[in-house]
């Protein structure tokens, strides 16, 4: 049982402690932890069985800690990763990994030298429909994909306000992109590869402090092109879409594929409806696995840099207002 510590300790924090808390199965338990407003966690922290210690560094120092999951805001993840990889602790790190490629290359250099398992928190590639989508790209099943659509959506920033870390523009310079839309991009590197060019269009149409309207259009180093949105006040959504030379396979929601064949090309239309699996459980296990020396983490440390870099690059072609290249 991999022992770890919890560092951040607001929602999100705590729906990562309890999806595996009480599972004798996770392969993971949190024994300690640290949080910016320890006065609102330290009731929670003592019902999960957690010490709440005073920082980070205090976390870090705990012998009894052997890895981090972090859930802290966005530009802290590079410095905390290159941290813990000094003192030789293994890092779960949520999304996004960091605010440039250069930070997130760090980070991984800090980790391959320390010889620990650095893990981001892509939850999504855990769907059982996301393997699906996967497994029928490598058959063929589309032909030539040449076109992929992602839509990822929520009103979450109706309750941020001024004061309130994701409502500061340095943290969420494209609104719901940080939040949300960082695991669309990386949904579309899992099943289209990298990115070459972006053009972005991101605006402040109702929220004060962050952008609540983001959309892009791209191209794929395979040469298919992409269009893709992420809104901040709009109702719950989450579909991506592939257009292949043979047919189209959808995503509906995170438990249904539709496959919809063309004519002439054989197979017939179907609907599929998948389990709903407890995904933030899933790759906290995977993590756990991983430090066990089973299984690789399912998300490559060369694809979580990219995703970062096209989050980067997404920032610039917004500003500019042109297509940007990806590095």
């Amino acid at each position: 049982m991999l022992k770890a510590g919890i560092v951040g300790m607001g929602r999100w924090g705590r729906v990562l402690v309890e999806s595996v808390q009480r599972r004798n199965d996770a392969g993971l338990r949190f024994v300690a932890g640290s949080t910016g407003t320890p006065a609102k966690a330290r009731d929670w922290a003592a019902e999960q069985g957690i010490r709440l210690q005073e920082s980070y560094e205090a976390v870090l120092a705990d012998p009894e800690v052997e890895a981090v999951v972090l859930a802290t805001p966005h530009r802290q993840h590079a410095a905390q990763v290159i941290a813990a990889a000094k003192r030789g602790k293994h890092v779960f790190v949520e999304k996004p990994f960091a605010m440039t490629k250069a930070d997130a290359e760090a980070a991984v250099a800090a980790a391959r030298a320390a010889g620990i398992v650095l893990a981001l928190g892509h939850n999504r590639r855990f769907l059982p429909a996301t393997a699906e989508m996967k497994r029928l790209l490598a058959e063929g099943a589309l032909g030539t994909v040449l076109h992929a659509e992602g839509h990822i959506s929520g009103p979450a920033a109706a309750g941020w306000r001024e004061g309130m870390w994701r409502a500061d523009r340095a943290e969420s310079p494209l609104g719901g992109m940080g939040a949300m839309g960082i695991h669309m991009v990386d949904m579309l590197i899992n099943l289209m590869g990298r990115f070459a060019e972006v053009t972005v269009q991101s605006h402040r149409r109702v929220l004060p402090h962050v952008d609540d309207t983001t959309a892009m259009l791209a191209r794929f180093a395979s040469g298919a092109t992409c269009g893709f949105a992420t809104l901040s006040l709009a109702p719950q959504t989450w579909r991506v879409a592939l257009y292949g030379t043979k047919g189209s396979l959808e995503m509906r929601g995170q438990q249904q594929l539709v496959f919809v064949p063309v004519p002439g090309e054989g197979g017939e239309a179907w609907t599929r409806d998948y389990p709903k699996v407890d995904i933030e459980a899933a790759e906290l296990s995977a993590f756990a696995a991983a430090v066990a020396g089973g299984p690789a983490y399912p998300l490559p440390l060369e694809e979580a840099i990219h995703g970062v870099a096209v989050f980067e690059t997404m920032i610039g072609a917004a500003a500019s207002g042109s297509s940007y290249a990806v590095p």
